[in-house]
């Protein structure tokens, strides 16, 4: 890999996206870069305008599979914008921040609602991009405001309300935007409450959850009226393996990466999740999981 620098930003050429992603499978990126302030992705943002570069932007890339062949042009990955700061009965955080860190953030200041979110390993872009939930909770519960960067290289602000949430949808989606902050509205409560809640929560992630492997997490979005685990359960899928991918036997709702799994074997696991439990049920499963790349480099 070699590296070249813009704008006092380094970017490496040709890196293997494995490195970053939970699954430890993905081609390398064209181009990739890890901006630290909202300058930098302005800069960067202006810099794949002017080269005429597709743009593809990551958080934490914890619900992501990135296809072998990688992703062309350029990447912009956000962990290094970490920020978070509590005001009052608020949080605001960067984008890159992780969620974990984040929840920590409002643990130590006394501040509930965020304890939902203890156990997601995505960052707060991410979140806010899919309106990431877990035990009850959604992201759009607390929101209360988003700064992002539009496509065009301009700052926009949205309250809740404009951001259009629903079931692992937002604007953003739709867009293009690029979140770079979020702030989270929350409710005073005794830190020792806050805490015996959240050890509930990854207590409970812990012993469900197949947390020794890498994996994307939760791989399809809940169908209305049933639950993913179960029907693959009862299409007798779990433990199926393809390549170095397997239905997790803790949780079928996982694919874990039990051997030097490529992506292309988590897109012929899902295939055929997909197929099977659409015949089995006649429910077709959408992925959860953003799926980005190419099948093949170029």
């Amino acid at each position: 890999m070699t590296a070249a620098v813009i704008d006092g930003i380094t970017i490496l050429n040709n890196e293997p996206l494995s490195k970053y992603t939970f699954t430890r499978t993905g081609g390398p990126a064209d181009q990739l870069a890890f901006p630290h302030t909202v300058a930098e992705v302005q800069a960067l943002v202006q810099y794949a305008d002017e080269e005429g570069l597709p743009l593809t932007v990551i958080g934490n890339a914890s619900n992501l599979i990135v296809r072998d062949g990688g992703i062309r042009g350029l990447t912009i990955i956000l962990t290094a914008m970490d920020h978070i700061e509590v005001s009052g009965d608020q949080v605001t955080a960067q984008a890159g921040a992780r969620l974990i860190d984040t929840t920590e953030a409002a643990y130590r200041a006394g501040l509930s609602d965020f304890e939902f979110a203890c156990g997601i390993p995505g960052s707060v872009g991410g979140a806010v991009y899919m309106n990431a939930g877990a035990y009850g909770g959604e992201i759009k519960d607390i929101l209360t405001a988003v700064v992002v960067l539009t496509p065009a290289g301009e700052l926009r602000h949205y309250d809740n309300a404009a951001m259009a949430f629903a079931y692992r949808r937002s604007l953003v989606q739709e867009t293009g935007d690029v979140v770079l902050e979020a702030t989270f509205q929350l409710t005073p409560a005794p830190k020792p409450d806050i805490r015996a809640r959240m050890d509930r929560l990854n207590a409970r992630r812990a012993s469900k959850q197949p947390l020794e492997y890498p994996s994307c997490g939760s791989v399809f979005k809940r169908p209305k009226g049933h639950y993913v685990g179960p029907m693959i359960q009862q299409a007798g899928l779990q433990g199926h393996k393809i390549g170095g991918a397997q239905i997790s036997m803790k949780h079928a709702g996982f694919i874990v990466n039990i051997n030097h799994a490529t992506a292309t074997d988590y897109m012929a696991m899902i295939r055929y999740v997909q197929k099977n439990v659409l015949a089995r049920f006649g429910v077709q499963l959408e992925p959860e999981v953003r799926i980005i790349g190419t099948e093949e480099a170029l």
